[in-house]
């Protein structure tokens, strides 16, 4: 398995002027040249050629020699104290940093968003958050260059904080996996790389509706951003769908359908009624599970493989580098059902067990399935009739990648769906109506909306 991009001379010495694009043609103009300027190769290798890594003889867990990055372990999951099932799952216990710059160009606010390659990116190239990078990366374990922009998260000389907060990413994929999703304002000139360029915020939202190019630690800074209407609540935007979602935004924490304390007694108890546990074990005692030259899979072959990659990327901070990703099988699911109710849109979340989350329980979309998942799977007769019968308005609908680093070519197809009143406000305990604002509430802290619903937050934002 190759990949190759177009090749070049490798990075430019010198930074273009600091301005904003000013369309999106004049994106795409950068962006094709980004694609072509640069030269990149992901290529999978047998586990014996990884360098660095090793499975290590007294647990079998896959682990760099370094101590540091991440390992593969063993994760076995119990419920009521009877085990269950085993899987591999990455564990990755240090804290990264997810970061865009944003800057007021005329009044309108501005990202600095990067061109961005990933060795498990399906196209290689994506949109990417200012700063984006583990905790090793950017204190130089691997003896690479220096993190871009990062003086502008870190230390005395950082901007001014708009957003902070942990979050987390797939539960069933990674071990308690937690990111710093951070928003800083600056008004000072700033020189801007190649590989950077300034994007309006609106700019940013419209090309979230393009397959596979804004990548997921992007969606989820943005998710955690303060919403942007366009235009004062009082003007209508003269589509019903549109209207009724500036206005869940604007005036929808009290004109929900259920309070802030009635939401968040309905996720104390979803969780206290999760009778699972979850725990790391040793890799080698994970069950139906096989290893070979080239691939650790399940059984069954249906859910996902760990595979080993060789990677060169002229603009990463190490130009040639060896890792494992973990290869899920087909495509996740996530959809997003909304409903007006009384003139604001509300969005029907479910609180959903995911192993690897630090609580086990957070909000996820109405639909969320894994890859080897099928829509056959849905099981709620009322979301079974919406997926059997294509209902609802389709107001959102496109592919978009998950994240890069750790995964191989791991898609979601993310739906964000419009019903009408015939479908009931009354909803099985695990389901839950909230507004727009509810929602982004709850994003000021962490462990309460999963990744891919942050994910679907950030691309509904784009329908304004």
């Amino acid at each position: 398995m190759t990949e190759r991009h177009s090749a070049g001379d490798g990075i430019a010495t010198t930074y273009p002027p600091a301005r904003p694009v000013a369309s999106l043609d004049e994106f795409w103009s950068w962006w094709d040249e980004r694609s072509r300027a640069n030269r990149f190769e992901v290529v999978q290798v047998p586990f014996r050629e990884l360098g660095e890594w090793d499975f290590q003889p007294e647990t079998g867990n896959l682990a760099h020699r370094s101590g540091r990055f991440f390992t593969v372990e063993g994760l076995q999951a119990r419920e009521a104290g009877v085990d269950a099932w085993s899987q591999p799952i990455i564990n990755q216990p240090e804290i990264g940093i997810l970061g865009i710059v944003v800057k007021e160009f005329d009044g309108v606010l501005h990202c600095l968003m990067q061109a961005k390659m990933e060795p498990g990116n399906v196209n290689t190239l994506q949109l990417s958050p200012t700063v984006q990078a583990t905790r090793s990366n950017y204190t130089q374990v691997h003896r690479g260059g220096t993190t871009r922009y990062l003086e502008h998260f870190v230390g005395p000389g950082r901007g001014q904080v708009v957003v902070d907060v942990l979050q987390s990413e797939q539960g069933a994929w990674f071990w308690r996996k937690r990111n710093r999703n951070i928003v800083v304002l600056v008004t000072e000139d700033i020189p801007v790389h190649e590989d950077f360029r300034w994007l309006s915020l609106r700019d940013v939202r419209a090309l979230l509706r393009v397959d596979n190019l804004v990548n997921m630690d992007a969606r989820t800074v943005l998710s955690c951003m303060p919403f942007e209407l366009p235009r004062e609540p009082s003007q209508p935007y003269g589509d019903e769908f549109t209207d009724a979602l500036a206005r869940s935004y604007e005036h929808g924490s009290g004109a929900g359908l259920h309070t802030a304390g009635e939401i968040l007694s309905w996720f104390t108890e979803a969780k206290t009624r999760c009778d699972w546990t979850a725990r790391l074990i040793p890799l080698s005692r994970v069950r139906r599970w096989s290893r070979d030259d080239h691939e650790l899979a399940d059984d069954e072959r249906r859910l996902f493989r760990i595979i080993g990659v060789r990677v060169e990327a002229v603009t990463r901070e190490v130009t040639r580098w060896s890792q494992p990703l973990l290869a899920p099988r087909g495509q996740g699911e996530a959809w997003l059902v909304t409903r007006a109710i009384d003139g604001v849109l509300h969005a029907l979340v479910r609180a959903r067990i995911e192993f690897g989350l630090m609580d086990l329980v957070e909000m996820a979309p109405t639909i969320h399935l894994l890859p080897g998942e099928s829509l056959t799977d849905v099981k709620e007769p009322l979301l079974k009739e919406l997926v059997s019968a294509d209902a609802g308005r389709v107001r959102y609908d496109a592919v978009l990648s998950e994240e890069g680093g750790r995964f191989h070519h791991a898609l979601t197809r993310y739906r964000i769906v419009e019903v009408d009143d015939a479908f009931p406000v009354e909803v099985p305990q695990d389901f839950c109506w909230m507004t727009v604002r509810q929602l982004t509430d709850l994003l000021r802290h962490g462990h309460y909306l999963n990744i891919e619903a942050r994910s679907l937050l950030a691309c509904l934002q784009s329908a304004l």
